[in-house]
């Protein structure tokens, strides 16, 4: 018992900050969240669970949004009732999760995502019951289903900023942790002690730059403080995890911010080692098409275009493709099995950094595998290139090479030109080409089926 105490006393991880048990409470006159602005299916969850006696709020995001004037991407909900009496009042509800148990209650598109209070995990190993919680021995929190009260749950939450709970029927606003204060003062702060809420979840990390850059706030001192040191805690967390949490930072629309903040403090390599290692070389080329993509992307989101993964994957990644294939052609492989092979190798690393889906593996393939096929446009080359469902993004790929400075002989020109033509000024270019080339090139001699069947594979796109 005593030396529980003292590990207690003596451990920094251990070490909880008190917290307001009484929050600041704002009443309608004090802020601009209104009734009307809320989801009525949030509202309506809110109402069900208070009439049945149940403490309910908006909480988290929402809040926060609706402050900054934001519009919120969805609404949740915290109560006291536990996943199985929430979905014992929601006919429409699902719990989900193991790690973090929740409610999803359904309306048609719209979920409004349920959680009950939680309480800070037990200080003693032998208190812990491991149905309920646990952590790895890095302090990581692989099992959080302790409840407790709403004040329980305000500390337990990760950025000030999140705290702030609303009540639709009464319209006050709970603030527990100074949240009103931070976001006057346009701050990212955690609650308690930042390097064991890092411990605790080190993707924390990349929400506090998430949440920087799309809010347009700064880290707080405190709380940045502990990011470099701690940022090879990400590559503890599972490779599924963090391709969503990817996603998140670079698809938001913030993406060129965000990437400024990762490689402020030291999160990117984490997350992108081989692009990391080749930004460190060269970090004019590397930089530049990486904040090109990301600027490009930025701006189609604000334009409400689409945009697909895989593109903005495809960038990301091939600034490590020319440094390995110069190496594997060293060795004495031609240049393009060489280019090829190290496009296998530097997606295979990734993917068991960030688990990207074959869904964007395969068209992020095909967008690197017409940057070898642009150049042949001889004969109707140009013309079935032309036709080629990923023609347009390699073309895209190929224009954001070109202004990062890769010297492709103004090939991004000719094909913008060429789209542009006439079919006779189309014939005129190739033939132009031809005579660029000088003398045709010996006829291959014709080869016997057995002998094409019986080739390598890898030589797609040489023909």
């Amino acid at each position: 018992m005593l030396k529980k105490l003292f590990q207690t006393l003596r451990s920094p991880l251990r070490r909880v900050r008190p917290v307001r048990t009484t929050p600041q409470v704002l009443a309608a006159s004090q802020h601009p969240l209104r009734h009307e602005q809320i989801s009525r299916n949030a509202v309506g969850v809110v109402d069900r669970l208070q009439k049945a006696g149940y403490q309910a709020y908006l909480v988290g995001g929402c809040v926060r949004d609706l402050l900054l004037g934001m519009t919120p991407k969805d609404f949740d909900v915290a109560t006291s009732a536990t996943p199985e009496q929430v979905r014992a009042e929601f006919r429409n509800a699902r719990v989900i999760g193991r790690r973090f148990k929740l409610v999803h209650v359904h309306f048609g598109r719209e979920i409004i995502e349920v959680a009950t209070f939680r309480a800070n995990h037990p200080q003693g190993e032998d208190d812990e019951d491991s149905h309920l919680a646990s952590r790895n021995e890095s302090g990581r929190i692989l099992r959080d289903n302790v409840y407790g009260s709403q004040e329980d749950d305000a500390q337990r939450r990760d950025f000030t900023i999140n705290a702030l709970y609303y009540d639709p029927t009464s319209e006050r606003i709970l603030d527990y942790a100074h949240g009103m204060h931070d976001i006057r003062n346009r701050l990212v702060r955690l609650i308690g002690d930042p390097t064991q809420r890092y411990q605790e979840d080190p993707v924390r990390m990349l929400r506090a730059v998430r949440f920087a850059a799309k809010l347009g706030f700064e880290i707080d001192k405190h709380s940045a403080a502990p990011i470099r040191p701690l940022a090879r805690l990400l590559n503890d967390i599972p490779a599924a995890r963090l391709f969503d949490e990817v996603l998140k930072l670079l698809l938001g629309g913030q993406g060129e911010r965000t990437f400024e903040l990762l490689c402020q403090y030291d999160l990117f390599a984490p997350l992108f080692p081989a692009s990391a290692k080749a930004l460190k070389a060269d970090p004019e080329y590397a930089g530049t098409l990486i904040r090109q993509a990301l600027a490009n992307t930025d701006e189609r989101i604000r334009l409400g275009k689409p945009v697909t993964p895989a593109f903005l994957f495809a960038a990301l990644l091939w600034p490590a493709i020319p440094a390995r294939a110069a190496a594997l052609q060293a060795r004495g492989m031609p240049a393009i099995p060489a280019l090829q092979e190290a496009a296998h190798d530097v997606i295979g690393e990734q993917c068991r950094r960030t688990a990207i889906p074959k869904r964007f593996t395969l068209p992020l393939r095909e967008i690197w595998d017409m940057q070898e096929r642009l150049p042949r446009r001889q004969g109707k080359r140009a013309d079935l290139l032309l036709e080629n469902p990923r023609f347009r993004a390699g073309y895209d790929f190929l224009l954001l090479r070109e202004s990062a400075g890769e010297e492709t002989g103004e090939l991004g020109q000719w094909w913008t030109d060429y789209q542009d033509a006439s079919d006779s000024e189309r014939r005129a270019m190739i033939r132009e080409l031809g005579n660029q080339d000088g003398a045709k090139a010996p006829r291959k001699r014709r080869r016997s089926p057995r002998k094409r069947r019986s080739e390598a594979p890898g030589a797609h796109g040489q023909d």
